[in-house]
């Protein structure tokens, strides 16, 4: 009789940061009923990964769910899949983070389930050749990646049920190919086309494998996926149907699989990730023709060209989004001072919040979520923050010991001039006692960091507008219309619903980081729309263009100076003109002061207005109650941080947080006008198409009216209040 073996893994996992009701909304309708399943199946062996981040949830909320994982643990029902505790992209991360997550990982499954992990979980499948020796040396014996790797090579679908072995170095580890075919039919395609699948594949020899490796939030999460897997019945249909079959279709785990069965060959894969994350790594215009010229293969049949497609790498999200690496590099550096203050044995240095910080979903995006989540970036922030904080007190006390520390009277401020993002230019970075402030001098002087180390956040946490390859669905001919007609568009893969069809008007790019201290020249008649919108006219050739500057320590007080002389384009004369900005922090106070002077170093009157441009971001997207704005002496039509408008006249302004527990108080001198609107991402959700609170703007606004020679001044000054947390009301 014919026969096949198959392996079901199913990884489980909710990133930091995410909100308290997705967390029970996936363990209600996901994660829960899977377990239930199996205890109705006791015929069904699986192997299940769930990641840290979702296990320290389930240990606080709901602790009887791990006792119902133990049961079916002890009677081998369950395999636990080990992994990066914190799910990180291993790649992306120090070795020594790498062996680190992993232990922690496997020690914890020894302590809760009585055996350590023989397999692991890649984070989002990215693999890269050398992990084979990392992995080795951490005690692995196996991991799963997708069979689009292994094809690129030149195997086809009849050599990939089994394991290979792959080394590096001499050390060895085995890899399990991902069946396309199995992720694409479970849970979509009816049961009996699954098992005339599996049967098809069925040999006589009896030792194929075929392995499903896949996210268990597909089985209830994804939009109509609770009403098909359990309201319908489609997983306890599917489970029956493999009991009903086990003559000939024997499930095993997948560490069952490496036990009895011998690889099947030796390989040596490429850098790898499952296809939509290498499509979507690509730049959006390319990610786009790639996945259709995909996509047009596909129908014509042509799989003998398809299986050689093989385009993107992981690491590319750290090009395609800036933001990106420079949260990778800030890791990188609390990294080495936490590793640093580890080694000096004192106290905690804040290792486990580093790790937390390497959770993967604010480093990439694909076609929702990822880095465009704004509290899921900042709870990266806040974690790199609190690393940070930790390792930099033992190091402090460490220099004070050895008698290297300030000397009396003189600010305790650190600055130093290094290439922090790896772009090839020089950035500031100053570590105060209140603040970290990171500065680019290259990208016109801006601010594009700003941590308040008293409540570990990241005011700067921000994003720029950007195409994405999903919004080209959008924007051609064909869809418009669709879209107009209140319809739904074909998008990469699946259909694409547009919640508003104003949305479309938001498609709205940007030609600079939204970072701080940005410096413009309009012209009077600019307004906030076609600021907003991308469409007015920059007089001045500050934004973005290189600074030169020098930095001053002097009586607890650091200062940083930088000036560009460059030109304003007005009408069609050209004027020299002079922007110099002064920043200046104090030790002890949680207050920065900036003073602007411009001076008109032509030969002729200059009249525009000169635009400071400030980005923050205080989590204020969804009209959040919590999140305000107050101007003081004015009255506000709508006082939230997503809100928009111009005022004039201006003396000072206040952002706030309730839930964050602090607001940024600013002072100006003398009165400005004040655009402010929310920067708002089009991006696709599991609900359609729709805008994502990134950060609000401010740009203050002071006209200009001054003759050959003549300087001004625009002083600012930001003040951080601590608040008092929100009363938390009494649900009874």
């Amino acid at each position: 009789m014919k026969k096949i073996h198959l392996g079901l893994a199913i990884h489980n996992h909710q990133p930091l940061g995410n909100f308290p009701w997705v967390f029970e909304q996936a363990y209600k309708q996901a994660y829960l009923p899977m377990i239930e399943a199996l205890e109705r199946h006791p015929h069904i062996r699986i192997s299940l990964h769930y990641s840290g981040c979702l296990i320290d949830w389930l240990e606080q909320n709901h602790p009887e769910f791990l006792n119902l994982l133990d049961v079916l643990v002890e009677r081998h029902q369950v395999e636990i899949i080990g992994g990066g505790y914190y799910e990180p992209i291993l790649p992306a991360i120090p070795d020594a983070d790498k062996l680190g997550q992993i232990a922690k990982m496997a020690d914890f499954v020894k302590q809760r389930f009585g055996t350590r992990p023989a397999g692991l979980w890649l984070a989002e499948r990215v693999w890269e050749p050398y992990l084979a020796k990392i992995l080795a040396e951490a005690g692995v014996e196996w991991t799963l990646i997708d069979d689009n790797a292994f094809k690129s090579l030149g195997l086809e679908d009849k050599d990939l049920f089994g394991c290979y072995i792959t080394e590096e170095q001499g050390f060895t580890v085995k890899l399990f190919p991902i069946s396309k075919q199995l992720r694409y039919s479970i849970p979509w395609h009816d049961v009996d086309q699954v098992i005339a699948y599996l049967d098809s594949e069925a040999t006589d020899e009896g030792d194929r494998i075929a392995v499903l490796g896949d996210d268990g939030e597909k089985f209830g999460i994804w939009p109509g996926t609770y009403e098909h897997c359990w309201g319908k019945g489609w997983i306890d249909n599917f489970f029956t149907a493999l009991k009903d079959n086990s003559s000939w279709l024997d499930v095993v785990t997948i560490g069952e699989c490496v036990r009895r069965f011998p690889p099947v060959g030796r390989i040596y894969l490429p850098c790898a990730s499952y296809d939509e994350m290498m499509e979507w790594s690509l730049p959006a215009n390319k990610s786009w023709e790639y996945t259709n010229l995909k996509h047009r293969l596909e129908a014509e049949g042509r799989q003998d060209i398809i299986q050689f497609m093989y385009s993107g790498l992981w690491r590319n999200f750290m090009v395609k989004y800036p933001e990106i690496n420079r949260m990778h590099k800030k890791m990188l550096r609390v990294h080495g001072k936490v590793y640093e203050a580890l080694a000096t044995g004192e106290g905690d240095p804040g290792l486990d919040e580093l790790w937390q910080a390497q959770c993967n979903c604010a480093y990439w995006h694909g076609v929702f979520g990822g880095i465009y989540l704004a509290d899921i970036r900042a709870t990266n922030y806040n974690r790199l923050i609190q690393a940070e904080n930790k390792a930099d007190g033992i190091l402090r006390r460490q220099r004070l010991q050895a008698g290297r520390s300030v000397r009396s009277g003189d600010t305790e401020a650190e600055w130093q001039k290094l290439d922090f993002d790896d772009d090839g230019s020089e950035e500031v970075l100053i570590d105060g006692d209140q603040f970290s402030v990171y500065i680019s001098p290259e990208e016109g002087g801006s601010v594009f960091e700003w941590d308040l180390q008293n409540h570990s956040f990241n005011v700067l946490a921000t994003l720029a507008r950007r195409p994405e390859a999903y919004h080209k669905a959008l924007t051609e001919s064909s869809a418009r219309e669709q879209i107009e007609n209140g319809g739904e568009v074909s998008s990469i893969h699946d259909l694409i619903r547009v919640k508003d069809k104003d949305t479309l008007s938001h498609l709205i790019y940007d030609s600079y980081p939204r970072s701080c201290l940005i410096d413009h020249f309009f012209s009077a008649g600019t307004r906030l729309e076609q600021f907003g919108g991308g469409s007015y006219i920059e007089l001045g050739d500050f934004v973005g263009q290189p600074y030169d500057f020098k930095v001053k320590k002097k009586d607890k007080k650091l200062k940083i100076l930088m000036k560009r002389s460059g030109v304003l384009q007005i009408e069609s004369d050209k004027r020299s003109f002079e922007v110099e900005k002064e920043i200046a922090l104090s030790d002890g106070e949680e207050r920065i002061d900036i003073i602007y002077r411009l001076k008109n170093t032509g030969e002729v009157p200059v009249q525009a207005v000169f635009g400071s441009e400030w980005n923050i971001n205080l989590l204020g997207g969804g009209h959040n109650e919590m999140a305000y704005y107050e101007v003081p002496g004015a009255t506000l039509d709508d006082s939230h941080l997503d809100s928009r408008g111009e005022i004039e006249q201006v003396g000072g302004i206040v952002l706030g947080n309730s839930n964050l527990g602090f607001e940024l108080q600013l002072m100006v001198e003398p009165k400005v006008g004040l655009w402010r609107f929310p920067v708002e991402s089009v991006s696709n959700s599991e609900g359609g198409i729709e805008l994502i609170y990134q950060e609000s703007c401010l740009v203050f606004l002071l006209p200009l009216d001054l003759t050959p020679g003549e300087t001004t001044e625009l002083r600012l000054a930001w003040q951080v209040r601590k608040i008092p947390a929100p009363e938390i009301l009494n649900p009874e």
